[in-house]
């Protein structure tokens, strides 16, 4: 499998590339953020390893750019490790975020377990509970009479797994297992994924959000009916 590294640190960028063949994979790397898109088109990788902060064009563009046109698995790294920037990175559709520094056994893991998610995609089919329609090979959502609304892999996952346990209360621990696998994921994440979910299906605070949190427990899907 292809990875594209966008890195600008020249040093870094060598051993990344080293970490990932020695595991196995083809390598392409960029440099600046211009050429880690040009990149990714002529060789449309399997998974990109982008850097946050890049010349020309930072990391947050360019990962705003390939998600307009690409359910490509993102790993986003960053020295930067504080919630709102973590934050910004994962609703642009990043899959991961790892903060600078990490080992490369945590990156080839990382790596790996998005890549496992990404080539088992979302089963094929359509859900239905509480009022909503999920098609999880398009990744949308609908209730009767309304246009379906686009969904990120993630979120679908997420929603999934509620609707497939309707009015049960799920931990957050199998929730984030769910949707990120055993090497990815923690609450923080799990948190700021269920406020997107939540957003999109209801945008109007006064509606009806049917994702409902248990204080100290984790999340439960339920009707209004």
């Amino acid at each position: 499998m292809k990875i594209l590294i966008v890195e600008d640190d020249l040093a870094l960028s060598d051993v990344l590339a080293f970490t990932l063949r020695r595991a196995g994979f083809e390598i392409v790397t960029a440099y600046d953020g211009l050429a880690a898109l040009a990149a990714w088109e002529q060789a449309q990788p399997d998974l990109v390893v982008l850097d946050l902060n890049l010349p020309k064009l930072d990391g947050l563009v360019v990962c705003r750019r390939i998600r307009a046109q690409s359910e490509l698995p993102i790993i986003m790294l960053s020295v930067r490790g504080d919630d709102e920037t973590v934050v910004m990175g994962l609703e642009l559709g990043a899959d991961d975020y790892i903060v600078k520094p990490f080992s490369p056994t945590q990156l080839v893991a990382r790596v790996r377990a998005v890549l496992r998610r990404a080539m088992g995609g979302t089963p094929a089919g359509v859900l239905e509970a509480a009022s909503l329609s999920l098609d999880r090979s398009r990744n949308e959502v609908s209730r009767p009479g309304e246009p379906p609304i686009r969904l990120t892999p993630l979120e679908s996952r997420l929603l999934a797994a509620l609707m497939l346990h309707p009015g049960r209360v799920l931990p957050a621990e199998t929730l984030i297992g769910t949707v990120w696998g055993a090497d990815g994921g923690d609450r923080t994440m799990l948190k700021q994924l269920v406020y997107r979910l939540r957003t999109k299906l209801a945008p109007d605070p006064a509606q009806h959000r049917p994702i409902e949190t248990v204080p100290g427990v984790g999340y439960m899907l339920s009707d209004p009916a």
